[in-house]
């Protein structure tokens, strides 16, 4: 494991299967309850380890939860690394984005939930003690295949970068809070209908779609309907 200035140097000395089932039931506390009501007290319990063990590892439930936060972004920085942003055009590239989103919403929601947590005002305070590393690696990957597009002729030259970039970003973390939290769910169904719950494949394809157009993607770099297909 990395080192994390949110946990202390003997939680990294514990098993790493002791460290799992501690993330795990605080990952799964924190979600149900959201931070105020979590209580470190009974994660404690629910892990199977005393409150003065919890608190050798960690100094505060705050500090716990960025730790489970920077965890949730470093397994997110991992699954879209198979996205593969060198290879292909934009079109492909984005079409994996998107499907890697989904794969890593479905099988991490509690992770997805935690990142809701944290971008509510009442949590500005744990925000500001994330590093900036936290959506570096994300912006950098986004910006670096839309200028490789752009060099290639594959989309707009007059392409403001910077804003092409957070759209992108906004439009996946969309379909992560649509796949996870009940509001953004119901949402999307109001938008969508009831069988958006079953077509992700409409979902890869029409965020695909909408952003090639803006982007400015002729069909002969790829952005037809057959491209979406498996």
């Amino acid at each position: 494991m990395a080192s994390s200035r949110f946990y202390k140097e003997t939680f990294e000395k514990i098993a790493p299967e002791k460290q799992d089932i501690i993330f795990t039931t605080a990952i799964s506390v924190f979600a149900e309850r959201g931070f105020d009501a979590a209580n470190i007290n009974e994660i404690a319990k629910l892990a199977g380890i005393s409150i003065g063990s919890m608190y050798s590892y960690f100094d505060s439930k705050e500090d716990l939860f960025l730790a489970l936060v920077e965890k949730g972004l470093e397994l997110l920085d991992r699954a879209m690394s198979e996205c593969c942003p060198d290879q292909g055009t934009i079109t492909d590239v984005l079409e994996r984005l998107f499907r890697v989103a989904i794969r890593y919403t479905e099988k991490h929601p509690d992770m997805c939930r935690l990142y809701l947590l944290i971008t509510t005002d009442n949590m500005k305070v744990q925000t500001e003690r994330l590093s900036d590393q936290a959506e570096m690696s994300f912006r950098s990957m986004y910006k670096t295949v839309l200028k490789r597009a752009v060099e290639r002729g594959e989309v707009r030259e007059d392409i403001d970068l910077d804003m092409a970039a957070l759209y992108i970003d906004n439009a996946v973390v969309m379909l992560q809070l649509a796949l996870t939290s009940r509001y953004y769910h119901l949402k999307m169904k109001h938008y969508l209908g009831d069988e958006a719950d079953g077509d992700r494949e409409r979902l890869v394809r029409a965020n695909v779609d909408f952003i090639c157009r803006g982007l400015g993607v002729t069909l002969a770099s790829g952005c037809g309907a057959d491209d979406f297909k498996e």
